[in-house]
C-alpha cells in the first residue's frame, strides 16, 4: 500500500446496536469522510467507500478496480488477496476470462426459463419442511429446521447431488466464510470437495442429465475454449458452497426483521404477492454488511480522493444501500418500497452469479411462511438473539420461534 495516511478500524456490523443496519458510525463517515482509510480485521489497509454513487462507480469499472484481489480478503484470512490465481478461480478473474465462465454458468441457473423450471421444486421443498413441523408448536430453531434445509435441498436438487452428502459442502462453507480459518484449514476441506465434485463432473460428461451441473458440463465441452474438469469442478463446487449458507442466512435474518416489524409480516401474510418486492427490500436492508474488496489497477480517484495503483478498496454495500441520497428513510423496512437500483447482489460484471436462484428461494420463503404460519413469532426477545461472529455471512446463529398452528399448503 502506497499511502501513509493514518487509518481507522473498518466498521463492521454491530447487531447489538443496529440489528438491521450498518455499524452506527457509518452514517457519519458517509457524510464527513465518504472515502477514508481503514485497517481491516485481517490487517490489510484499504480505502472504505460508503456513498451509493461512489460504490456503484467502483463496482461498475473493473478496468480501474479489479476483482483479482478476491472479494473478502479484508475479512477472511483464508482468502489472501495476494494468493496466486489458479486454474478455475473464476471469481477472481476480470474481463474476457471472467465472461467465459459466466457464459457457461448463467444458462445453467440464471435464465428465466430455468428459474421457472425450478420454481415448483422450491415451493414443494418449502411446503414439505413446514408440513414436517406442523405437529410442533415450538420453540423451534427456524434457521436449522427451515432455512438451512431449504437452501441445501434446493442446491442439491439443482445439481443432482444426494442430499445425504450435504455435510461435505456444509463443512467447506462454514470454513470459507469463517474469519477463524486460514488458507491451510480451507485447503484441507476443499480438496475432498473437489475430488467429490470432480467425480460428478466426469460422470456428467459420460451420462448427462437435466440438472445444472450437466448443463455446465455440456456447454463447457462445446465452448470454443473447452473447459477442463478442474474448471467445471470449481464452478460446480462454488455453487454448492456459496448457494447454501448465504441464502439460508438471509431467509433467517429477513424473517427476524419482519417479526420485529410485525405490520410488514402481516402484510405478507395477507398478500403473498408482495413477497418478490419484500425479498429485494430485505436484501437492500440487510445484505453484505462487511462490504466487498477490489484493488486499484492504476492511479485514480474516488469522490475526489486520490487512490494509488495497488491500493485495496472496500465498497460498503450495506452503507450504500442505506444512503439517504438514494433511498428515503433507508433504515425503515418497507416491503412496498421501490427497491430498483439496490446493490445487495452487487453491481457491474461481478454481481452475484447465483442471484436469481437466491431470489427464488427467498421469495418462496417469504410468500410461504407468513401465509402458512401467520401466528409465527419469536420465542425469545430480540436482545437474546445470538448473531453470528467472525464471519462474512451475517444474521442470527439461531432463530427460536413458536406458533399456534401451521396451515395446510
Amino acid at each position: 500500500m502506497s499511502s501513509t495516511i493514518s487509518a481507522r478500524p473498518l466498521p463492521v456490523p454491530r447487531e447489538d446496536v443496529c440489528p438491521f443496519g450498518p455499524a452506527p458510525e457509518v452514517a457519519a463517515l458517509r457524510t464527513e469522510a465518504p472515502v477514508v482509510r481503514v485497517t481491516c480485521p485481517t490487517g490489510l489497509d484499504a480505502w472504505l467507500v460508503t456513498r451509493y454513487a461512489d460504490v456503484r462507480e467502483v463496482m461498475g469499472d473493473p478496468r480501474r478496480f479489479s476483482n483479482n484481489s478476491g472479494q473478502a480478503g479484508h475479512m477472511l484470512a483464508n482468502q489472501p488477496p495476494d494468493q496466486p490465481l489458479e486454474e478455475g478461480d473464476f471469481a477472481r478473474m476480470d474481463g474476457p476470462d471472467h465472461v467465459r465462465f459466466r457464459r457457461v454458468f448463467a444458462p445453467a441457473i440464471s435464465t428465466m426459463r430455468r428459474i421457472e423450471e425450478f420454481r415448483p421444486m422450491v415451493q414443494r421443498t418449502a411446503d414439505e419442511l413446514l408440513d414436517g413441523l406442523a405437529g410442533e408448536i415450538g420453540p423451534v430453531d427456524l434457521h436449522e429446521r427451515f432455512s438451512k434445509p431449504l437452501t441445501t435441498s434446493v442446491i442439491a436438487e439443482l445439481l443432482d447431488v444426494p442430499y445425504a452428502d450435504r455435510e461435505i459442502f456444509h463443512r467447506v462453507a462454514d470454513s470459507l466464510f469463517s474469519g477463524k480459518s486460514d488458507v491451510d484449514d480451507l485447503d484441507a476441506l476443499k480438496f475432498p470437495l473437489f475430488e467429490y465434485v470432480g467425480d460428478l463432473v466426469r460422470a456428467r460428461r459420460v451420462a448427462p442429465g437435466e440438472d445444472a451441473m450437466s448443463v455446465m458440463v455440456d456447454r463447457g465441452q462445446r465452448h470454443e475454449q473447452p473447459f477442463t474438469d478442474l474448471e467445471l469442478t470449481k464452478m460446480a463446487a462454488g455453487l454448492l458452497v456459496a448457494g447454501y449458507d448465504t441464502t439460508a442466512s438471509m431467509i433467517t435474518y429477513g424473517t427476524l426483521a419482519l417479526l420485529e416489524n410485525r405490520e410488514q409480516f402481516d402484510l405478507l401474510a395477507a398478500d403473498p404477492s408482495r413477497a418478490a418486492n419484500a425479498a429485494e427490500e430485505l436484501v437492500r436492508l440487510l445484505g453484505v454488511g462487511s462490504g466487498l474488496m477490489r484493488v486499484a489497477t492504476e492511479d485514480t480517484e474516488i469522490g475526489g480522493v486520490p487512490i494509488a495503483a495497488g491500493d485495496y478498496v472496500v465498497v460498503a454495500i450495506q452503507a450504500a444501500n442505506h444512503d439517504p441520497e438514494r433511498f428515503a428513510e433507508p433504515e425503515r423496512l418497507d416491503i412496498d418500497r421501490a427497491t430498483s437500483g439496490h446493490i445487495g447482489f452487487g453491481h457491474g460484471p461481478h454481481q452475484c452469479a447465483g442471484q436469481q436462484i437466491a431470489r427464488l428461494e427467498l421469495t418462496t420463503a417469504l410468500a410461504t411462511l407468513p401465509r402458512r404460519v401467520p401466528t409465527l413469532r419469536l420465542a425469545t426477545s430480540l436482545a437474546e438473539i445470538q448473531f453470528k461472529a467472525d464471519t462474512t455471512v451475517y444474521g442470527p446463529a439461531a432463530l427460536p420461534v413458536a406458533w399456534d398452528e401451521i396451515r395446510p399448503a
